[in-house]
């Protein structure tokens, strides 16, 4: 079968297609045909600094195909399963970059019939991302569904991204009322395409006043892309005892007004899908499916997100692609 892989860290250049032979499912396993890889930022990052062991390294989280095979344990029933895959290649050498990947079968997680193949590979990474952000508020409910967000308000920084776009699109389906951060009128269809409530061009008007002209009490929850530029006003927007999930890793150090903050019983969470609790990852999996199941979740311009898709030899543009800030998902014909 082929595969990309790297054995170095680096630059794009690093990437090269190869034949790997074709991997059997052991104990509690199954092996995906993958029809389609999701890139995202961690993936070209986690390239930049080489495999985590010695040996061949295959980049890529995030995916979708068709189950073909099946290990010991393993329902023979999932064999044809349509399943988007989350995680593959963390602390793995088997990522989605290749035609087949095997892996725990909780990490293949069957797709509705409603739902693409696109889909399944966009949402994975960002959509659980997002799902975190939006649970991490002390009294709100840890797994989202219909209602699960009702009389909350959501701000979303940086709408047009693959998490704020899930964010947006999770958070209404929960109920929420969303607002929205840009950086552009592109960017600004786009959040509305996603479900935006409201939108907000923090380059063509006074950000926080906007903000509280929708929100005159605060948001409750803050969805944030970079918590270093923007966490002062973050903390102008909030409604007491508000949480501000960051998911970002640039930027300087972080400086926070001690008696806004203080007097706020403000809760600032990082999110990191990788290392958070394994119980939330459960419960993003499981909300992500029933959002999935309910149409709730899109992908394509009109819903926001934009597609950008490359074959799999060329995964080092699609990575290329990413890191030089691609509006909407990169995808790989796998």
């Amino acid at each position: 079968m082929k595969a990309i892989v790297y054995t170095e860290g680096g630059g794009p250049e690093v990437l090269r297609l190869t034949e790997h032979p074709l991997p059997e499912p052991g104990p509690g396993e199954v092996r995906v045909r993958v029809k389609v890889s999701g890139v995202n930022p961690t993936d070209w990052k986690s390239r930049t600094a080489g495999p985590q062991d010695e040996g061949e390294q295959v980049p890529n989280q995030d995916g979708a195909g068709l189950i073909d095979a099946v290990g010991e344990g393993v329902d023979p029933a999932r064999t044809g399963q349509r399943v988007w895959i989350w995680e593959a290649a963390w602390q793995r050498p088997d990522g989605t970059a290749q035609e087949y990947v095997v892996l725990p079968e909780e990490q293949a997680v069957p797709l509705p019939d409603n739902a693409s193949l696109d889909l399944g590979a966009s949402i994975p990474i960002p959509a659980m991302t997002a799902h975190r952000a939006l649970t991490v508020r002390d009294g709100d409910p840890a797994r989202l569904g219909p209602g699960a967000l009702r009389g909350r308000t959501v701000l979303v920084a940086g709408g047009a991204g693959a998490v704020g776009n899930m964010a947006i699109q999770l958070a209404r389906w929960a109920g929420a009322t969303v607002v929205a951060t840009v950086s552009s009128p592109f960017k600004a269809r786009l959040a509305e395409a996603a479900g935006a409530h409201h939108v907000v061009d923090y380059k063509a008007e006074d950000a926080a006043a906007a903000i509280r002209r929708v929100a005159p009490d605060g948001v409750d929850i803050v969805v944030e892309v970079a918590m270093a530029a923007n966490a002062r006003l973050a903390v102008s927007v909030t409604a007491q005892n508000a949480a501000v999930a960051y998911y970002d890793d640039g930027g300087a150090e972080v400086t926070l007004p001690r008696w806004e903050t203080f007097f706020g019983n403000l809760r600032f969470q990082g999110v990191l899908v990788y290392t958070m609790p394994t119980e939330a990852k459960r419960d993003a999996v499981a909300a992500i499916t029933a959002a999935l199941a309910d149409g709730a979740l899109r992908v394509g311009e009109e819903a926001g997100l934009p597609l950008h898709r490359f074959p799999l030899e060329r995964t080092a543009d699609a990575h290329t692609a990413v890191e030089k800030g691609a509006v909407g998902k990169v995808l790989i014909d796998v």
